[in-house]
């Protein structure tokens, strides 16, 4: 079968730099799917975007469908036959809608019953009548946020301003609001001019012509090669920052990479200020020598060539110095104020209407640290810095620095609390209280820091479950999900001998006394275990544990969560290895018929009638003492399943449901006390074993 190359590309308006990436993505998802479920054989796909246009080449794309040989299968044959074998209205429009006669029925038993089948051929359609289908694709599309243009009903990304359809040479016809499908693209903004694309293949190759990379990797190469020929020729440092160059690669077509510098004098700014002026608000990469200091200069990409860079320089210098001059002015200002004075003005700032202010957000987590620092018994000098830290956490939220630059708070509280005098063991909690800060941060590494961090996030997401703020879906405006994540990651990571419910029942206690919940107190906290179950959840995935494994550990309470991963990371790691599977049997048969149990008593060996009886229960005595005592959760499971044997015995020997009333409630009542200890450690009956 003859084959030829698709092209489709849509332009638009510039798009968000954020969302391009997804959207070339999700289109090629899109057409590959389409095709398959048409089955046209396609070969490669490639990708292609810039900031205004989102494109997809298939090569090597069937001129048709394939044709298709199916077997079809119709109504029982005592329905399509009467008794004198005469085919019923049932079996002719069976056929009939089949395309075929009742001369083709052939019949074939299922599972004890006949049935009519038909053989069935469905000739492949031409590929180019099916293409103008590619319309639904691009209206069906999906981001984050839309838009309408003119009188349109469409809601878009952005307005489409062109489309090409390319079959080959041949144009797919069809239109998306006032826009028709063709062959013309436009080239870059300044640079190039509208362009006739003749065949897919010449795709790339027409816009570079016209200044436009449209591979997206290439255009990403291009940008490090000018960097690390500015590093070789001015022996610098340059870091790049994976986001802001996926970014930048985004809001250009035609990249070129020069340098500007800027006074001296702002490298007395803290760096972060200086980084965070240069990368978040103006795209720029920080300069560095060698040794990691950082310097008067900031790389930038331009979207064009490389005529008149030095006046492209000098724009790009006047706008950086214009904002390194504003945080320099709110860096002098801040340290006019003391922390007490900005503290007061955490009263007027509402964290929530239905919440309250910052400052009484601040007094509830300075409670709840406290009750951890005592819970976790914190040395007396570790508990003072604890507490200086959780009531002064905030204050930078309210300098004019955090104010131009919320990318800084914690940071700024940091350099600002040293200024002030304050210990540095303080000043490195209040920044470490927003750690991780993201998926990939790691956690505070003092323990200060971390119960802070755990205390502040905790008291968000109880605050606002206590309101009926709950993530649902893809909502969570609050970011819940994140800083429930990060608690977890602290747990985990810490190793703290405290439970998650503890530490929730906490905060949920300090909300309800200071009158926020408005639901269901045991509602409530069901909702705060379950939401952060699967923030454990998460964290095990992450860790490879498989999802049956996790199931069984999270089957009772999350408990302690360094505790619960370490059970986890012992099934997995004894999944695979000889007599797994017969322990597992064991202790899930003790599991499965411990449920029958109504009503616990205390076992009494007066009643036991034989050997296994006796031995089950003085092995089971002995393990619960070591059990106790083991240290770590590889030698509780080596002791659980040192009861195999005695298990076995037991059921071999032992009739638990016998018909005397006591012996049953007996045996009963040891089989709930030997499950109870397995449970503990996992929910061994709901492991998959093969």
């Amino acid at each position: 079968m003859s084959k030829r190359d698709l092209l489709l590309e849509i332009g638009l308006e510039e798009m968000p730099a954020r969302y391009v990436t997804s959207s070339m993505v999700q289109l090629a998802e899109k057409i590959e799917k389409w095709l398959t479920d048409k089955s046209i054989d396609f070969g490669a796909v490639q990708l292609f975007s810039t900031p205004r246009r989102l494109a997809v080449r298939i090569k090597d794309t069937a001129e048709a469908q394939n044709d298709i040989n199916e077997e079809a299968k119709g109504p029982a044959r005592k329905i399509a036959q009467d008794e004198n074998g005469n085919w019923s209205k049932a079996a002719l429009g069976f056929t009939r809608g089949q395309g075929v006669s009742v001369d083709d029925i052939y019949f074939k038993e299922v599972g004890g019953i006949e049935y009519v089948y038909v053989d069935k051929f469905i000739k492949g359609q031409p590929t180019i009548s099916l293409l103008p289908e590619l319309k639904d694709i691009i209206t069906g599309m999906s981001f984050p946020k839309n838009m309408r243009w003119a009188n349109q009903d469409l809601r878009y990304i952005r307005p489409i301003k062109w489309i090409i359809a390319l079959f080959g040479d041949d144009v797919i016809p069809f239109g998306i609001t006032h826009v028709s499908s063709g062959n013309e693209t436009r080239g870059h903004r300044f640079l190039g001019r509208d362009a006739v694309i003749k065949t897919p293949e010449q795709y790339e190759s027409v816009l570079l012509e016209q200044f436009v990379v449209a591979d997206p990797e290439k255009r990403r190469n291009m940008i490090l090669s000018g960097i690390e020929k500015l590093e070789k020729d001015q022996d610098w440092a340059i870091p790049v920052d994976e986001d802001l160059l996926e970014e930048v690669n985004n809001l250009v077509e035609y990249p070129t990479v020069l340098f500007g510098r800027f006074e001296e004098e702002f490298l007395q700014l803290p760096q972060e200020v200086l980084i965070t002026s240069m990368k978040e608000h103006q795209r720029y990469f920080p300069v560095k020598d060698r040794d990691g200091n950082l310097l008067p200069f900031f790389v930038t990409v331009r979207n064009g060539d490389d005529r008149y860079l030095e006046k492209v320089s000098k724009g790009n210098e006047k706008v950086l110095r214009a904002r390194l001059s504003d945080a320099s002015f709110f860096y002098k200002e801040d340290q006019k104020r003391d922390i007490g004075t900005t503290l007061k003005k955490l009263d007027n700032i509402v964290y929530h209407e239905e919440i309250g202010t910052l400052a009484e957000k601040t007094i509830r987590v300075q409670k709840l640290t406290g009750e951890l620092s005592s819970a976790l018994r914190l040395n007396e000098n570790e508990a003072k810095i604890t507490a200086r830290a959780a009531k002064i956490a905030k204050f930078d939220l309210v300098t004019h620095m955090v104010y131009e630059f919320p990318e800084l708070q914690g940071y700024m509280g940091e350099k600002y609390a040293l200024l002030m005098g304050e210990p540095k063991e303080v000043a490195a909690a209040i920044n470490e209280h927003y750690m991780p800060r993201h998926a990939d941060d790691s956690i505070p590494p003092s323990d200060p820091g971390a119960i802070l961090s755990v205390a502040e996030k905790m008291d968000t997401i109880v605050a606002f479950f206590a309101i009926g703020v709950i993530p649902t879906g893809s909502q969570d405006p609050y970011a819940l999900r994140r800083q429930a994540s990060g608690i977890v990651q602290i747990l985990a990571e810490k190793k703290w001998d405290i439970t998650l419910e503890e530490i929730i029942a906490a905060s949920l206690e300090e909300i309800e006394a200071r009158g926020i919940l408005k639901r269901d107190r045991t509602e409530t906290l069901a909702d705060l275990v379950q939401f952060f179950k699967a923030r454990v959840k998460h964290l095990l995935n992450e860790m490879g544990i498989r999802y049956d494994l996790i199931d069984s550990i999270l089957e009772n309470q999350i408990g302690n969560v360094a505790s619960l991963a370490e059970r986890a990371a012992v099934l997995d790691a004894k999944k695979q290895m000889a007599g797994f599977k017969e322990s597992l049997e064991a202790l899930s048969r003790v599991m499965n018929i411990a449920v029958k149990c109504e009503n616990k008593a205390d076992v009494s060996p007066s009643l036991f009638e034989n050997e296994s009886e006796a031995a089950l229960y003085d092995k089971y005595q002995s393990v619960l003492t070591d059990y106790r005592t083991a240290s770590n959760e590889t030698d509780k499971f080596e002791l659980l399943v040192s009861m195999k044997t005695e298990i076995e015995n037991y059921f071999e020997h032992t009739m638990v449901m016998a018909e005397d009333q006591k012996l049953r409630s007996n045996r009963l009542s040891l089989m709930k006390e030997i499950s109870e200890l397995i449970n503990g450690f996992a929910a061994m009956n709901k492991i998959l074993v093969s």
